[in-house]
């Protein structure tokens, strides 16, 4: 899937504010994801956005912490789309896998998530799942809303990537792989997430909310939960008939007027 795509909206791109609303949600909601699955204590590596740093995935890895793993930061200022950093984090991902004895998983926010896609394929052996949070990886040379920013921070246009890497990220990662979206997306074309890999360890998620909610999104948290709770070796597709914590994915109510009909 390389085709363009009408990027979002402004009125998405504006309505994207809402994150800040939705960062009242997660504390708010915090209490109430007592019940979601524990961890087993491997290591989590969370690289953050474009323009973003390491203070943008605090809440999500505070909850990963305390939901038993271990989770960490890239720690290499803001990401500004510096291809160099991949060597750099190839050498952390040894570095914990080492420290833990455990391979480690990858969650990229966005053009985070690219990066988790390419050192996955990049890196087979020392990597447990990957999950990528509104990461346009099936439209790498697609419009988005953040194409100026990028431009200004890296220095080179999308189009200037490396073919090699181009081609990774666009395949899909041999171990297990989550793309967690929202057609609410006002950066990113939300059908540029999908991942139309035909195998039972690959999965695609809708969430409702913003792009640059996703990180803090109670319903992404929900997610990110099941999946470090999974077994190595043992993993299952996301359930979306599980209770309360169930109504808030479309897919679940897709699912409930598959069988209504």
């Amino acid at each position: 899937m390389t085709g363009r795509l009408k990027k979002p909206s402004l009125l998405k791109a504006l309505f994207e504010t809402r994150a800040i609303v939705e960062l009242g949600a997660y504390y708010t909601a915090y209490p109430f994801l007592r019940n979601v699955p524990k961890g087993d204590g491997h290591p989590v590596l969370v690289i953050p956005g474009l323009l973003a740093g390491d203070a943008s995935t605090k809440p999500l890895r505070k909850f990963i912490n305390d939901k038993g793993n271990y989770a960490y930061p890239w720690e290499m200022g803001r990401n500004l789309g510096q291809i160099e950093h991949l060597e750099r984090l190839e050498d952390r991902i040894k570095s914990l896998k080492l420290k833990h004895g455990k391979k480690v998983t990858l969650i990229g926010w966005s053009l985070g998530g690219l990066y988790s896609r390419v050192l996955a394929n990049r890196n087979p052996a020392d990597i447990r799942q990957v999950i990528t949070l509104g990461s346009p990886f099936m439209g790498i040379h697609g419009e988005s809303n953040a194409d100026f920013a990028y431009e200004l921070a890296s220095g080179q246009t999308r189009g200037d990537v490396a073919e090699a890497v181009s081609q990774l990220v666009e395949k899909t990662p041999p171990m297990p792989f989550t793309s967690v979206y929202s057609k609410g997306d006002g950066i990113v074309c939300w059908q540029h997430c999908i991942d139309p890999t035909d195998r039972y360890d690959v999965q695609n998620i809708e969430v409702i909310g913003s792009h640059l909610g996703l990180g803090h999104n109670p319903s992404v948290l929900v997610v990110v939960a099941d999946r470090l709770a999974q077994e190595e070796g043992y993993w299952q597709p996301f359930d979306f008939d599980r209770g309360i914590n169930g109504l808030v994915f479309p897919q679940f109510w897709k699912g409930a007027m598959e069988v209504a009909t």
